[in-house]
C-alpha cells in the first residue's frame, strides 16, 4: 500500500472507531470483562484521545510531512513491538507510527490489553486482506530488522539482552509529577484530578506525586479531588485503598484523605495505585532545575509545563520517554 491508501485506511478505521457499530460495542464489552481496570469511561476517553489527537487528518499530515514520508516504502522492514497493557490502546502510537512509515509489524499484545488494538486490526484486515501479511500479532517475536519494546524496569533488561543486536527503542518504567504554586483556581485543580486518577492512574502520564510550597493548604486540592470518589464503587481500586490505608495505620504515618484517596509524605516519585506523594519545596527554580530531564519522568505538569489536565491527551509528537517514534523508524 503507498502512503495514500494508508492514510485512506486510516480515515476509515477512525470513523469505525466514532461508530456505534455493534462488532466495536461488543470488542469494548470484551477488553472490560478481560481486564476490570478498563472500565467503558476510560476505554472510551482511550477512543476520544486517539481519534481527535492521533487520527486527526490535519495533525496526521503535519506529521508526516514533518518527517518526510515517501509515498512508497521501497524497503519495508519487519518491526517487532512488544505492548504494555497499563492503560487501553496504550500500544496505538507504535502501531501507526510503523504503519504510516510503510513498514510490517509483528506485534506482542499484553495479556492486560489483548482484545482492542487486535480487533482494530482485523477490521483494517477485513477491509484491506492483503494487510494480513504486514500486520501479524505473535506470542513470540523472532527474525525482525528491529524492536520497539515497552514494559517495566525488570522486564527492559531481558529486552536490552534479547534485542541488543538489532535497531530498538526500549522503554521503562516512567511516571508524572506536578508543581503547585498555592494559588491554583478551583478549575486548575479539577484538572489536576484528572491528571492524578485518570485510568485509576494507572499510566506513566498520570501525575503520582505534587510538588507544593512549605505551609501549602491542603483543602482545596483535597476538595477537587472528591469528584474521583466513585472509584471506591470499584472493587479493584477500594482493596488497594483499604490495604494502603492498612499499612500506613499500622506503621503510624501521617496521611490526609478525602475518603478515596491517601495523601502522604514521600520522596518517592512513584505512589500505589489510591495514595498520591507529596514534598514540600522552598524554591521553585531549584525544583525545576532538580526534575530537568529526569530519567523516570515523563512530564511535569504545572504552570509553565504542561497545562492541568492535559497530561493524559498526549498528540502525535509527544513521544514516549522523549524517543521519537517515527524518526527512528525513517532511519532503518
Amino acid at each position: 500500500m503507498n502512503l495514500k491508501e494508508r492514510m485512506d485506511l486510516i480515515a476509515q478505521l477512525r470513523n469505525y472507531m466514532l461508530s456505534g457499530d455493534l462488532s466495536w460495542e461488543q470488542a469494548k464489552e470484551n477488553a472490560v470483562i478481560a481486564n476490570p481496570w478498563f472500565i467503558p469511561a476510560f476505554i472510551d476517553l482511550s477512543i476520544k484521545n486517539i481519534t481527535e489527537n492521533y487520527l486527526n487528518s490535519r495533525e496526521l499530515e503535519h506529521w508526516i510531512s514533518e518527517h518526510a514520508i515517501p509515498e512508497t516504502n521501497l524497503h519495508p522492514k519487519i518491526i517487532g513491538i512488544v505492548m504494555a497493557g497499563n492503560i487501553p490502546m496504550v500500544g496505538f502510537h507504535d502501531l501507526l507510527s510503523v504503519f504510516v512509515s510503510g513498514h510490517h509489524a509483528k506485534i506482542k499484545l499484553s495479556s492486560k490489553d489483548n482484545v482492542l488494538i487486535k480487533h482494530l486490526v482485523e477490521m483494517m484486515q477485513s477491509w484491506r486482506p492483503e494487510l494480513a501479511e504486514s500486520l501479524k500479532f505473535e506470542e513470540t517475536l523472532k527474525s525482525c530488522d528491529a524492536y520497539i519494546a515497552t514494559g517495566s524496569n525488570n522486564s527492559s533488561r531481558y529486552f536490552d539482552y534479547y534485542f541488543q543486536k538489532y535497531p530498538h527503542i526500549i522503554r521503562r518504567n516512567r511516571t508524572s509529577v506536578a508543581i503547585l504554586t498555592g494559588d491554583e483556581t478551583p478549575e486548575e485543580l479539577n484538572k489536576l484530578a484528572d491528571d492524578i486518577h485518570l485510568y485509576f492512574g494507572l499510566g506513566c502520564r498520570n501525575v503520582t506525586k505534587i510538588y507544593v510550597p512549605v505551609n501549602y493548604n491542603f483543602q482545596s486540592l483535597l476538595e477537587a479531588l472528591k469528584k474521583y470518589d466513585y472509584f471506591m464503587d470499584h472493587f479493584k481500586y477500594k482493596n488497594n485503598f483499604d490495604y494502603m490505608f492498612s499499612i500506613h495505620l499500622l506503621n503510624q504515618t501521617k496521611y490526609m484523605t478525602e475518603g478515596h484517596v491517601l495523601l502522604v509524605e514521600d520522596p518517592s516519585l512513584y505512589s500505589p495505585v489510591s495514595q498520591l506523594n507529596f514534598e514540600y519545596y522552598t524554591d521553585v527554580s531549584t525544583l525545576k532545575k532538580s526534575l530537568e530531564n529526569h530519567p523516570q519522568l515523563q512530564c511535569i505538569v504545572g504552570r509553565g509545563n504542561i497545562d492541568f489536565g492535559q497530561a493524559q491527551s498526549p498528540g502525535l509528537m509527544d513521544h514516549a520517554d522523549g524517543v521519537n517514534t517515527l524518526a527512528f523508524l525513517r532511519s532503518l
